[in-house]
């Protein structure tokens, strides 16, 4: 199966990946941005989010094997991939694996090493949503309330609600797997994973997900990364500050 995907524009392929419970739409605005700068930009689903197909097996390395898939189906090669923290580690996985496939690498706010699970109370309130009680988003949106105070983040979540028929509501997300496999999520790159190519990490100065303490873990793995931050941004430095994100990137890119 083929990963879905949103594509705009024409010139060399720059593929997106969203984070964890985001989808490809997260990043259509800037999506339409980058392909007026002429690229080829791939707004992908990874699996069991979005469009995207669902299924049991989730780790970086079918995530990343995911990848390899669509760019075949699609005939890309020397690619510029971006990431953004769970998409962001699929990115690392997926350029270690197959640099020959990447030109530059770019990864928005997460490090190689391991994270600890920190999702439990937006798993639990994704949860907690039931559909045969919920009949609107602002229903959905108050009883997430009671487990994600942040009314970003929120938003962010609901972003995942359609209507699977009339009247009936859904989540685009496979809570199921995502909750059972939630420790993949903080998963470290392999020891000895390896890209010798150009590398952009992105930081938000708001955030602690890539700390001065990273710095020395990515250079070990990415040989000729940089590492920039983005001012006025948190860990959603993309949608918080997306003037200075989508300038940091053209800059890299060009």
């Amino acid at each position: 199966m083929i990963l879905h995907s949103n594509i705009i524009g024409e010139g060399q392929p720059l593929v997106i990946l969203h984070g964890f419970l985001g989808m490809s739409d997260n990043w259509k605005t800037l999506g339409r941005q980058f392909s007026e700068q002429g690229y080829q930009v791939h707004l992908v689903d990874q699996r069991n989010h979005g469009r995207s197909f669902w299924d049991d097996n989730f780790s970086y390395e079918v995530l990343a094997e995911d990848l390899k898939q669509y760019c075949t189906a699609h005939n890309l090669d020397n690619i510029i991939l971006l990431g953004h923290s769970m998409g962001g580690k699929t990115a690392m996985f997926f350029a270690t694996h197959y640099p020959e496939m990447v030109s530059k690498l770019l990864v928005a706010d997460i490090s190689p090493r391991f994270y600890p699970i920190h999702h439990d109370a937006i798993l639990e309130g994704l949860e907690a949503l039931d559909f045969n009680v919920i009949k609107s988003r602002g229903e959905a949106d108050k009883l997430l309330g009671d487990y994600v105070s942040d009314f970003g983040t929120r938003q962010f979540l609901l972003k995942n609600l359609y209507w699977v028929e009339k009247g009936k509501l859904g989540l685009r997300i496979n809570l199921k797997v995502l909750k059972e496999e939630v420790a993949e999520i903080g998963e470290a790159l392999p020891t000895h994973a390896l890209f010798e190519k150009d590398t952009l990490f992105l930081r938000g100065d708001r955030s602690e997900y890539i700390g001065v303490e990273d710095e020395g873990i990515i250079s070990n793995h990415f040989t000729k990364a940089e590492i920039a931050t983005i001012s006025n941004s948190g860990h959603w430095l993309h949608a918080e500050n997306p003037k200075d994100f989508f300038e940091a990137v053209i800059n890299f890119v060009l």
